[in-house]
């Protein structure tokens, strides 16, 4: 290549970017507090039902301070159409991982081409936790239950 031709060359890199996670009871807490009422109320009936129940709280990404019901029976997470948390944006796969419930929780990538992670760290089965943040893409959601403690769990890697 010329001098000219290297001076044109133009690269481009997605950053995804990485910002601390919730963590544990006392940042849930406050990330609960900063809620609008509509979001607090919604939380509150999460942690106060009999069932077993969970929601994904969006805090960055398209689509921010966006709710999304987890359901026991699982819940697929991706950017196919039919997915149970729709994420619309190349960064996701279209079956991106699988949220499980059997005693507890469990995330699953569904071997996804950039992966998942739990609380900064790859993750491709884990059990979760009440303020276990979910990075997905370009995507953080933030993991509250009824049925898990409030300490962040790390990540099984199996």
């Amino acid at each position: 290549m010329t001098a000219a031709e290297v001076e044109r060359e133009v690269t481009t890199t997605i950053s995804l970017g990485v910002r601390p996670v919730v963590d544990g009871q006392v940042n849930l807490d406050t990330l609960i507090q900063s809620l609008d009422a509509d979001n607090q109320k919604v939380v509150a009936q999460v942690l106060a039902a009999s069932e077993p129940t969970a929601l994904l709280l969006v805090l960055k990404g398209a689509g921010r301070g966006n709710r999304f019901m987890v359901d026991k029976a699982g819940t697929t997470i991706g950017r196919a159409a039919d997915s149970g948390i729709f994420l619309d944006d190349v960064t996701v796969s279209r079956k991106h991982a699988t949220i499980n419930f059997d005693q507890e929780f469990s995330f699953t990538d569904s071997g996804s081409l950039n992966g998942s992670y739990l609380n900064n760290e790859r993750a491709t089965t884990s059990v979760l936790k009440s303020g276990d943040e979910i990075q997905i893409g370009k995507f953080h959601l933030v993991f509250i239950s009824n049925k898990s403690s409030s300490t962040n769990s790390q990540s099984d890697n199996k």
